[in-house]
């Protein structure tokens, strides 16, 4: 009962208190470039998400073989193996959305997302707890991206997923398939976001320096700047 409440807690972790868009505010220069398109949108979700699932399993399975020195290269090596895999996939069976997302299709090598969920959990829990983390994480990312292509795609060029919506009397605000557009539709997102998390009790969301990067532990910028400070008889870095 406790493991299955486990489980549950860090599946529906990602649609809110650790969303990595509108909480962790990671993967933001796919979920601006993305988010003028349902189809896209949808598409960048589902790839990320397999990646993620698929990455998490594999690092977590091979945590205790992978020399700590070189950790992040094989993290790296296993995520392009599958961002391969769905990019091959998706040109053989969905190039419309291949031609959409672009570059951004072989860009999830170094989304930050993936990375960071590999060095902050797959690399240090279980196979099963790292693919649910995996699956939640995913469908955050999805839910946050798709409902903001939602607003930019209707609101930008009157039509969802393709398909107009405005009549032709009505012309729609361009504006918002731009990116201006897109940094206040995010901005108004993650506000949302921190109103309906501060109801529940929970943290906002910020930037507080390098210390919320996934990679803070094992960043020496960061350490070297603590430890002047430390010499110094200063604060640590924040």
């Amino acid at each position: 009962m406790a493991e299955s409440k486990t489980l549950r807690q860090e599946l529906t972790k990602g649609f809110l208190s650790e969303n990595p868009v509108l909480r962790l505010v990671l993967g933001t220069c796919p979920t601006l470039a993305i988010s003028t398109s349902v189809t896209g949108s949808l598409g960048m979700g589902i790839s990320v998400t397999i990646v993620l699932i698929g990455s998490n399993i594999v690092i977590s399975a091979l945590r205790k073989i992978i020399p700590d020195k070189v950790r992040i290269p094989a993290y790296i090596i296993i995520i392009a193996s599958f961002v391969s895999i769905v990019q091959m996939l998706v040109k053989a069976y969905a190039p419309a959305i291949d031609k959409q997302l672009g570059i951004y299709l072989p860009l999830i090598v170094v989304n930050c997302i993936i990375l960071g969920r590999a060095e902050a959990f797959a690399g240090k829990n279980s196979v099963l707890a790292s693919a649910v983390d995996g699956i939640g994480m995913g469908i955050g990312f999805t839910a946050a991206i798709l409902t903001m292509s939602i607003i930019r795609e209707l609101l930008g060029a009157g039509t969802l997923a393709g398909v107009t919506i405005f009549p032709a009397s009505i012309t729609p605000m361009a504006i918002f398939i731009l990116p201006p557009g897109g940094f206040f539709v995010y901005g108004i997102m993650m506000a949302v976001a921190n109103r309906i998390a501060e109801k529940k009790g929970m943290p906002k969301a910020g930037l507080n320096g390098c210390d919320l990067c996934p990679m803070a532990g094992s960043c020496t910028l960061l350490t070297n700047e603590r430890t002047v400070n430390c010499d110094k008889g200063g604060v640590t870095a924040s």
